[in-house]
């Protein structure tokens, strides 16, 4: 099993402390305080010191949503920019709702992931699931491949569509769809891609009212998802933040549904970000391979 976190250099990013089921975090210029049901321990700072530093504070209003306290300065949307290699990424951040900003950052060490991968490939076809607002399907498409984005959220596919321009990328193809019936349909039609991310959410809805619940469908994805994914040369990243989860749940999936690749490469394990405690806040689980 590894830990993995995204690289140290990354400039837009920082998570200062956390703790008392919350968070604080930096992305570029504006500090964020919210919600955080893994950070189980006492803050490092003083809730003074919190306070102070936090430019915006989300409120939790129900079990999903909430509304954001936040200083005069601080507007509704605002850019990071992620950088690694020859991938140039530029995201548009906004306060939402439901506690997000519009980023993951600890899926950053998984874009870097999905960049060398694209690029290891002659223009391959990547499916990107359960997308959001576009990191990892920007990765792809800056690798060189020919990327579907598929969400069953149309403000959602709205706003990758921002970061796709915004990174001076261009002709991802956005996908308005439950995920789940989508590739049920491709393995249908003997449909493949060379590279497939997936990051079910634990519970949600799609387009047409759809309910989800990830324990009860995941088993039935994954078989689906190995269908579709090319035997020969691929990519597959699963990721997961099921606070019930263990990184060996994804890996048995993978290793029951993928038994015709090759996972010499598998590895598996948690995604943190660390603190300039030394603490590691964990953000989600995950598996993934190659054979490029």
């Amino acid at each position: 099993m590894k830990l993995l976190t995204p690289h140290q250099d990354w400039k837009d990013y920082e998570l200062i402390d956390s703790g008392d089921g919350e968070k604080l975090e930096r992305f570029g210029t504006v500090v964020t305080r919210r919600p955080e049901p893994q950070a189980v321990w006492s803050k490092f700072l003083s809730e003074e010191e919190w306070k102070r530093r936090a430019h915006a504070h989300f409120v939790q209003e129900g079990s999903h949503s909430g509304k954001w306290d936040r200083k005069a300065h601080v507007q509704d949307q605002w850019y990071i920019n992620y950088h690694y290699k020859g991938m140039k990424l530029r995201f548009r951040l906004g306060l939402t709702g439901f506690k997000h900003v519009g980023i993951f950052p600890e899926q950053a060490i998984n874009w870097n992931y999905i960049y060398h991968a694209s690029k290891g490939m002659s223009k391959p076809r990547v499916l990107n699931l359960f997308a959001y607002t576009g990191g990892a399907s920007l990765a792809a498409r800056a690798g060189g491949a020919d990327v579907i984005h598929c969400d069953s959220i149309k403000n959602v596919l709205n706003w990758a569509n921002v970061n796709m321009q915004a990174s001076g990328l261009s002709d991802i193809r956005w996908l308005l769809e439950d995920a789940f019936k989508f590739v049920k349909r491709e393995a249908k039609r003997g449909n493949s891609y060379q590279g497939i991310i997936l990051d079910p959410p634990a519970y949600g809805h799609g387009p047409k009212g759809e309910k989800w619940k990830l324990e009860d469908m995941v088993n039935e994805l994954s078989s689906e998802v190995g269908r579709i994914l090319d035997p020969e040369q691929n990519f597959l990243v699963f990721n997961s933040y099921s606070l019930g989860f263990s990184p060996l749940v994804i890996q048995n999936l993978v290793r029951t549904h993928f038994k015709k690749h090759d996972l010499k490469n598998i590895e598996s394990g948690e995604l943190f970000m660390p603190e300039k405690s030394g603490r590691k806040l964990p953000m989600g689980i995950f598996t993934r391979f190659k054979n490029v």
